[in-house]
């Protein structure tokens, strides 16, 4: 049974997806980009902060699904300037301490709304 996600703590859909479904207990979440889910925009500077608002997003889909940021298993992230990943990486250490989810980094040419990374991620939640 396929379980939708919905969470006005996260940016809402703009195209004919789900922030999220579960199914087993696995919580597959969409791609989100840095958007400030009170007002929609995009945020794009500083990168820094870019990171923390889509990792934000992240976490507020999977705690809307029943869990929390170690629930998170696998993450994916497309960056525009690869070039940024230490800054990157700062954020996401912050973000995760400890925990270390599996993790991919792909470098793309461009991305929704320009912009500057996307993150999508997969959480266990249970049954």
């Amino acid at each position: 049974m396929i379980k939708y996600v919905f969470t006005d703590k996260a940016p809402k859909p703009v195209g004919p997806y789900s922030q999220a479904v579960v199914v087993g207990g696995w919580v597959f979440i969409s791609g989100q980009i840095p958007i400030n889910p009170l007002t929609g925009e995009l945020v794009k500077t500083p990168f820094k902060e870019a990171v923390r608002t889509v990792l934000n997003n992240v976490l507020e889909i999977v705690k809307s699904a029943g869990g929390d940021v170690s629930n998170v298993v696998k993450v994916t992230v497309y960056m525009k300037d690869v070039g940024k990943f230490a800054e990157f990486n700062e954020v996401y250490s912050e973000f995760f301490k400890d925990h270390k989810p599996a993790r991919a980094v792909v470098g793309v040419a461009s991305l929704p709304r320009d912009a500057d990374l996307m993150v999508e991620a997969i959480a266990y939640v249970g049954s």
